[in-house]
């Protein structure tokens, strides 16, 4: 758990530099890495975090998609507020220079809440089986590959409102927060749940949902006008190739 604490904070921390090393004008390296994050996403949902849901929710799969749908349309809410500042968006925050986003920085907050939230050592424990329990390393490289560009688009976004690093960065700790809160809430209350308990299979639908969202629009927004790029191609084939080589490893 403290690892894994440390590497969510530590990434988003260290994220938020990259504004002095690439300048937000030049999103090249940005959409590379969102097609990498993204197929990577996406594949341990579907190979990972559906199955281990499934096979531990006590003949309760239906419901599982019910959570699984609400995480999908949660996320979709959650964006009219971060307009889809965690896959790489800067464009729509043209703000009045001075404000505070509160409403972009609290609908992160909660995204990285819940992707903290299924973190749970414990839990993962009770399942019985080392597919459960690798889970938990998946979906940490996945959480925390995903919140590299997307620390450096809220970092974007705060520097264009604040015009100040300084300031810009104290606020993004509040992103960089979100996901440890999550992890130290979760193996708190859930630490003694078994994996087929009620939170622990919703919240884990919850977060398939949300994955399945967000990296499904990183890879339609990859090439939005159907054309062929090499590049972003690669970056998703290395994402997947990765997650399914992490599989048998």
């Amino acid at each position: 758990m403290i690892v894994a604490i440390i590497a969510l904070f530590v990434t988003v921390v260290l994220s938020g530099f990259l504004v002095k090393v690439f300048p937000p004008a030049n999103i090249r390296w940005l959409k590379m890495a969102l097609a990498f994050s993204g197929a990577y996403l996406f594949t341990i949902t579907i190979i990972h975090l559906l199955p281990d849901v499934l096979l531990t929710s006590n003949g309760s799969g239906y419901g599982v998609g019910y959570w699984v749908l609400a995480g999908f349309f949660l996320q979709l809410v959650l964006e009219l507020f971060s307009h889809g500042v965690e896959h790489g968006h800067m464009h729509h925050h043209q703000g009045r220079v001075g404000s505070m986003p509160f409403l972009l920085l609290g609908s992160l907050f909660v995204h990285a809440f819940l992707e903290g939230s299924i973190l749970v050592e414990g839990g993962q424990a009770h399942a019985g089986h080392s597919h459960a329990a690798d889970s938990f390393y998946l979906v940490l490289l996945g959480v925390t590959l995903h919140h590299i560009p997307a620390a450096f688009a809220l970092m974007s976004v705060l520097l264009s409102r604040l015009e100040n690093f300084r300031k810009a960065f104290l606020w993004l700790l509040i992103f960089a927060a979100g996901s440890p809160l999550g992890i130290i809430v979760s193996n708190t209350l859930l630490a003694e749940e078994a994996p087929s308990g009620l939170i622990y299979t919703a919240l884990t639908g919850l977060v398939a949902g949300n994955f399945l969202h967000i990296s499904t629009t990183i890879l339609f927004e990859s090439s939005p006008d159907h054309r062929f790029n090499r590049n972003k191609l690669l970056a998703t084939l290395l994402g997947l190739l990765l997650a399914v080589v992490s599989d048998f490893i």
